[in-house]
Parts: structure tokens; sequence; C-alpha cells
């Protein structure tokens, strides 16, 4: 087929529109890949991108971030924060990095009080934090110390054997006091005997089971902290009811008798059947986001009375294989229908809220303590919803608890098998196929 003079001025013109055009279309490209920016994760855990609740956080900040790190010529350590820090600059455009090297600037460095290679110094709002840890989990919770207004104190009850925030016992709270106090949340204990009033900057009030009974002028100087609108964690024990009666009656609620038991948690590992599972938590803001099982090691069951002043909502059940164990808990234990004992699921946490004066008052009670112990804090979700509680309870309900984002096992076993098949696909039928393909396009345009 002959082309005609006409035709070939045609078609190079179109050559030359389609050029410019394509170029054109690059050129606008570029400039806008300098305007926005689109990224994506597609790592299996998100690692390479902030959480939704660190976001949220940021959003929150209506200041200038400023961070400084404190670093040696170290060009592996000095990435490593700017990869950090990039993370949050990309939802907040408003925070500063900074790098000073200690040895050029000691006098600085000194003054700061830097004890580490990288330690970073954030400032916000007037205030300042030290971080030696370099992660999404640590720095999100140094900003949600720099962003509360409020000094947050949780009270714990002392003078009658309650587990001691500052106590290295097994069945204290010391490490979950400590938790606490990374959140930006102090912790003191008060004995009412000494001190017979509850500071004014109270924010919580936990009382964690006491091992005598409260004296009447104590349950008296509790339930004027109560009717003021203030918040209580409440935590109780097995046929221990009696030490806190009173308050068990102000709020409405009894415990069950026995020690709730699990005869199949052996399944487990678990070898001592009073170890109460949750796997299943409820839609309240307190455990809607908890997803690993926690455990509650000899748990009392608690039901609520009808006539209670508050509403009520059921934090924590366990498994319906599970009941309330009134026998001995030894040999080859069974449920007795004909006795006092409840059927599982068994409530071991209520939610509690009442309008006082315009404010939501907030109240939990949970039939077990060692849950939080220095011993068995870290099984589970144990830890994450002794937090998520204390926050709730202190209506912190936009501050979080960041999970740390480890790395999977990214690497790729194949077999023998696929070694072959990858291997002469890339080698030899891949090749083929573009020979095949140059040969059939060559021989079509042959005969024209």
């Amino acid at each position: 087929m002959k082309i005609s003079r006409q035709a070939h001025r045609f078609i190079r013109l179109q050559n030359i529109v389609f050029t410019g055009l394509f170029i054109g279309i690059l050129a606008l490209l570029a400039w806008l890949s300098t305007q926005y920016s689109v990224q994506s994760d597609w790592t299996s855990n998100g690692r390479n991108s902030l959480s939704a609740p660190s976001i949220t956080l940021l959003k929150k900040l209506d200041q200038v971030i400023e961070v400084t790190a404190y670093t040696s010529e170290n060009d592996i350590l000095r990435r490593q924060i700017s990869e950090l820090i990039a993370k949050y600059s990309r939802h907040k455009t408003d925070i500063s990095l900074s790098f000073i090297n200690p040895d050029m600037r000691p006098d600085q460095a000194r003054e700061e009080g830097i004890t580490t290679d990288g330690e970073l110094i954030i400032r916000y709002n007037g205030k300042r934090e030290s971080l030696q840890q370099l992660n999404e989990q640590a720095l999100t919770n140094a900003l949600q110390r720099l962003a509360n207004s409020q000094q947050r104190w949780v009270v714990f009850l002392s003078g009658h054997g309650e587990r001691n925030p500052a106590g290295q016992a097994n069945f204290d709270l010391n490490v979950f006091a400590r938790e606490l106090k990374n959140k930006g949340i102090n912790s003191q204990t008060i004995n009412l005997i000494d001190t017979p009033t509850i500071p004014n900057n109270t924010s919580l009030l936990v009382i964690a089971d006491p091992q005598t009974d409260l004296l009447a002028g104590e349950i008296s100087l509790i339930n004027d902290y109560l009717s003021a609108g203030k918040q209580l964690l409440l935590l109780a024990e097995p046929d221990k009811a009696a030490h806190i009666q009173p308050l068990l009656d102000t709020l409405g609620v009894n415990l069950l008798p026995g020690t709730v038991v699990d005869a199949t948690t052996q399944m487990f590992g678990i070898d001592d059947p009073t170890f109460a599972l949750v796997t299943q938590y409820p839609s309240h803001l307190a455990t809607r986001h908890l997803q690993a099982m926690s455990l509650f090691p000899g748990a009392a069951g608690l039901t609520v009375k009808k006539n209670s002043a508050y509403t009520t909502s059921t934090l924590l059940a366990t498994l319906d294989r599970s009941w309330t164990e009134t026998g001995s808990i030894e040999g080859n234990i069974q449920f007795d229908a004909n006795s006092e004992e409840e059927q599982g699921p068994i409530t071991i946490g209520y939610a509690l809220n009442k309008q006082i004066e315009g404010t939501n008052q907030r109240i939990a009670v949970l039939g077990d303590a060692d849950f939080l112990s220095n011993s068995f804090l870290g099984n589970g979700a144990n830890l994450d919803l002794g937090i998520s509680l204390i926050q709730w309870l202190n209506h912190d309900d936009s501050l979080i608890d960041i999970p740390a984002k480890t790395a999977p096992d990214t690497a790729l076993n194949i077999t023998d098998t696929w070694s072959l098949i990858f291997g002469l696909g890339f080698l030899f039928f891949l090749p083929l196929a573009f020979i095949v393909t140059g040969i059939v396009i060559w021989l079509k345009r042959k005969k024209y």
C-alpha cells in the first residue's frame, strides 16, 4: 500500500503533536509531584506508617512541635531518627527536627541532661520531654504527656493491706504504676487514718483488695468523694466482700460466693482452674479495642442489685464453660447445679455511670486485683486493659495505648519444585515468549 505525500505529512504532524502532548503531560506530572504526595504502606502490619490513634492525637495538637536530637555523627542513627519523625511530619507539617552533636556542644548537652547517644528533647506548648526510645509507642506517649493540660493523680487507698503501687512483691502494683507514669498519670497512696481527706486533685481513687474492714469514718469520706461525682476503681477478691460491703451497697453491686473456675484451661497450658479467661469484650470505650485474651487469677463473680442508683454495663465476662466454685478447688471439680454455684458466663467486671451535677461519674468494679499485679500484668491484654480502664475512668477517651509494631518474618521459603519453576521460567520460558512475540509482530508487518 502506497502512502501519499499528504498522508505522510499528516502522520508526521500527528507524531509531532503526540510527542509534544506526551512531553507536556510528563512535565505536568512532574510539577504535580512537587505539590502533592501520595504514599502507601504495603507492609503486613503497616510498620512504616503511623497507627490511626497516633494520627488522631496529632490532629488535636495545635501547637508547633520542636524535636532536638542529640546524636553523634552516626549516619545510621540519624537516619533512624529522621525516618521516625518523618512519619509524624506527614500528618503534622509544623514539626521541626534538628541535630546537635553532643561532642561538639557538651555544655548544651549537659544542660539538657543528655545521657545517651540519640536522645530526643521534645518541646510542645512550653513543656519539655526527653526520650531515649526511638519508636512510635514512646514518642506518641511523650506527646500525650505534653498535651495533657491537667495533672492526673491516681490515688491508691492504703492502710488495710491493699496492693501497693510502689511495692515490689508479686501481688503489688509497682509495674502498673510505672506504666501509668509513662502515660503521664502520676500515682500516690493515701491513708485516710493519717490524712482524713481525699486530695482535691485526685482524678481517680483506687481501692485494690483491702485485707481488713474499712472503718466507718473512712467509708463516710469515700461516700462524700463519690457524692461529688468523682471516679472510683474498686478491685475485689473472692470471699472478701465483708471488707468493702458498705461500698458495695452504695454502688449496688454484690460479690457472688466462691471463685470463678474453668476446668478446661489445661487445653491452653494453664494447670490452675481458677485462672479465668476473657476472650471477647463488649463495645465499650474501655474495652472495644482489645483483641488479645486477658487472664484473671482467682476472680470473683459480680451481680448488680435491681435498685442500683447507677447505670451499669458489663465490662468483663468469662466463658460459658466457667462457673463459680464454692467448694474445695482440688482434684476433679465440676459444677453443682444443686448449690449456690452459678454457671458461666460469669460477669467479673462492671462499668457504672451516673449523672451528678451535669457531670458523668464513672466507676469500675472488678472481681479481681491480681490481673494488674507485678506477676500477671504481662499476661495477654492485662496491661492494655488496665491502662484503658484508667483512661476511661479519667475521662481521657482520646488518649490511647499504641501497640508496638514489630517486623514480621519476611523470609521467603521456596521449595525445590518452585525453585525449578522460577529458574526455568526466567531463564527459558520468558525469553522464549519474547522471541516468539517479536517474530509474530515482524511477520505481520512484513505482509504490509
